[in-house]
């Protein structure tokens, strides 16, 4: 493939030198090892092969890089102020009635306290209502369950960040 036939954003991304584009794969993932595999396999001809690298990278994440990701999430109802990724991407929330909030915090806190981490899902286009249904139906999990489910729901997130990371008018 020529690199006339990168998509400019894309292109873009490959182009930066490494202290940025480490900083820009650490927005969207907080894992090091996460970000390390990613850009040592720059240049990415496709944004299919970038996702396809993160995909990789997050199988073989350890229990200590899944934690580090993790401790990049802010709680479910709770975005970070100034952070207009997590309130974005938990909008879902936003608009919910106090009496589901609140549900929200007190379901997040036994979450966190039986799987001492937050309760984390893709939560983009989901409804408040779909997110508390899922804490609910995830609480009963075991650990390594819910271990390899946080696996896959952060890579959901990945690729929908990097695809916002690369995108042409970024």
């Amino acid at each position: 493939m020529t690199s006339t036939s990168t998509p400019p954003g894309l292109a873009r991304f490959n182009a930066l030198e490494e202290s940025a584009a480490l900083a820009a794969l650490h927005e969207a993932c907080a894992s090091t090892e996460w970000a390390r595999r990613l850009l040592a396999a720059r240049p990415y001809a496709a944004v299919e092969d970038l996702c396809a690298a993160s995909d990789a990278a997050m199988a073989e994440l350890t229990t200590g890089d899944l934690e580090e990701a993790m401790a990049g999430h802010p709680p479910i109802g709770r975005p970070r102020p100034g952070d207009p990724t997590s309130a974005r991407e938990q909008a879902g929330m936003a608009g919910a009635a106090e009496e589901l909030k609140a549900e929200m915090l007190e379901l997040n806190l036994a979450y966190q306290e039986k799987f001492g981490h937050v309760f984390l899902i893709c939560a983009t286009g989901r409804t408040g209502e779909q997110m508390r249904d899922a804490v609910k139906e995830r609480i009963g999990n075991s650990p390594e369950q819910e271990r390899e489910i946080v696996r896959a729901e952060l890579g959901k997130i990945n690729r929908i960040r990097l695809a916002r990371l690369v995108e042409e008018d970024a």
